[in-house]
């Protein structure tokens, strides 16, 4: 395959064969090294040919071989002529980060380190298939998937700041329940508050490095404060609406010849239209998710700290799709952008920011893989120039779970974190394993290759104190 470099962090696919646009891999010559190892690169080409593709096939700098999308790819599609594909979105719909503030300071962490890792894994339900506390009726989970974190908010969980601090203000429109099988509601009763297993977790850090002193204030973010990051998505019941509708579509349209897992359906289309209702409504899960999770993390650290205050700083998703203006030959038009583990990062003056941050930018989350740095960026004009307004979403894999399962123990994982003044606590040796930094990309390459791009500006740097894995 031709791979040419264009630019600084910057290599081309050009397009040939059914190729509609070219692909644009966004990453330096260390991290390409790790993406050449896996599909990657071939999936971009592969989405390139898909009907109604604009501009480019991008892959970011965090991007590996996924489920028909490489996870740190982004396509944005024409209405008319362009597509839907959930392999575009991901199973884990609204998988996605929040960044809490708090008014601690690291010092109070770390004299009640395992006082409050032990409470917040207690209190948070994590692990693969594991059941919540939070227990509703069918007919009070279909009012959670039309409206999303405001509707819990009023229920008494949470206070209206937070949905005003996360993308789509907690709620994605469109979101039509009839669309979402009986399975997948089935699946996602008694999973509402809880971290699953696999790559999410709920992370207490400190603000270790400020890069960016004026953005940082206007976040609320200075040196040694406390933060907390919690990560997960829709459970079940995204998963199931992925698959329902990949088999749905499959029977409807065929299979892509180039790669079956890139089914699709006109966006125009019912089924099209049907399944973003859908991906609405399990996105709007994925919120109400986190906001309950917030609202136990809030009761919980009260407990061990009872003058706490928590504030969200932002909530925002990892694997979507939207629709939204971006300038296409000059033209500004509204397009259909897949983002599959990539993160929107818009800069100063559009109207989906909070108005707290528009002046600004939006925050940007990147969190680190269990053990490393974390950090905060803010959006830019030059990623809605280069990449339809998106960076990275994490460090991206460079092993696979069962490759890392083989290189070590979990319990020999636990020590190294320990030893660097981190306290983790798992549901598994099994899963702390899969998780170990070294199964990453090296997350501070690949906020320097981003920043130094433009598509998103180091604000501050985060580090961990307490880990809950699932």
């Amino acid at each position: 395959m031709e791979l040419k470099k264009i630019g600084n962090n910057i290599y081309e696919i050009p397009k040939e064969g059914k190729m509609n646009v070219p692909g644009m891999i966004y990453a330096s010559e260390k991290i390409l090294e790790a993406i050449k190892k896996d599909k990657t690169l071939e999936q971009v080409k592969n989405i390139a040919c898909l009907p109604g593709i604009l501009k480019a096939s991008i892959a970011l700098t965090d991007a590996h071989q996924g489920y028909g999308f490489s996870i740190g790819g982004v396509a944005a599609f024409d209405l008319d002529r362009g597509i839907i594909s959930p392999g575009g979105v991901g199973y884990d719909i609204n998988c996605s980060v929040r960044l809490l503030k708090t008014n601690l300071t690291k010092k109070d962490i770390v004299e009640n380190q395992k006082k409050v890792v032990e409470a917040l894994y207690r209190k948070i339900p994590s692990g693969l298939g594991k059941g919540s506390k939070f227990q509703i009726t069918k007919k009070e989970l279909e009012k959670v998937l039309k409206g999303g974190a405001k509707y819990i908010v009023e229920k008494g969980y949470g206070v209206k700041e937070d949905y005003l601090h996360m993308e789509e203000e907690g709620c994605m429109k469109g979101a039509d329940v009839s669309k979402v099988s009986e399975r997948a509601i089935k699946r996602g009763l008694g999973q509402l508050g809880t971290l699953g297993a696999g790559n999410h977790f709920l992370e207490v850090q400190y603000v270790d490095e400020i890069f960016d002193e004026k953005i940082a204030k206007v976040f609320g973010l200075k040196k040694n404060q406390v933060t907390i990051m919690i990560h997960c998505g829709s459970r079940g019941l995204g998963h199931q609406v992925a698959s329902d509708y990949i088999k749905k579509m499959g029977e409807k349209y065929g299979y892509p010849d180039f790669d079956r897992e890139l089914v699709n359906a006109p966006i125009k289309s019912k089924l099209g239209e049907d399944y973003l209702s859908a991906m609405a409504c399990a996105a709007n899960f994925a919120f109400v998710n986190k906001q309950i999770i917030t609202h136990w993390v809030r009761e919980e650290m009260k407990y061990l700290f009872p003058k706490i205050k928590i504030d969200v700083v932002y909530d925002i998703c990892h694997n979507i799709a939207k629709f939204e203006k971006h300038i296409v030959k000059g033209k500004k038009k509204i397009v259909l952008v897949h983002r599959k583990g990539a993160t929107r990062s818009f800069g100063p003056g559009r109207k989906e920011i909070p108005i707290a941050y528009r002046k600004i930018g939006q925050p940007v989350l990147i969190p680190g893989s269990m053990g490393t740095s974390s950090y905060v960026l803010v959006g830019t004009k030059k990623a809605e120039e280069l990449t339809f307004g998106s960076t990275v979403h994490g460090a991206g894999r460079v092993k696979s779970r069962a490759e890392a399962s083989r290189d070590r123990k979990g319990e020999d994982v636990k020590k190294e974190l320990y030893e660097k003044g981190i306290e983790v606590k798992s549901g598994s040796w099994k899963g702390l394993v899969q998780e170990a930094p070294d199964a990453y990309k090296d997350i501070d390459e690949v906020v320097r290759v981003v920043d130094e791009l433009g598509i998103s500006k180091k604000v501050v740097r985060l580090k961990p104190l307490c880990v809950v894995k699932g």
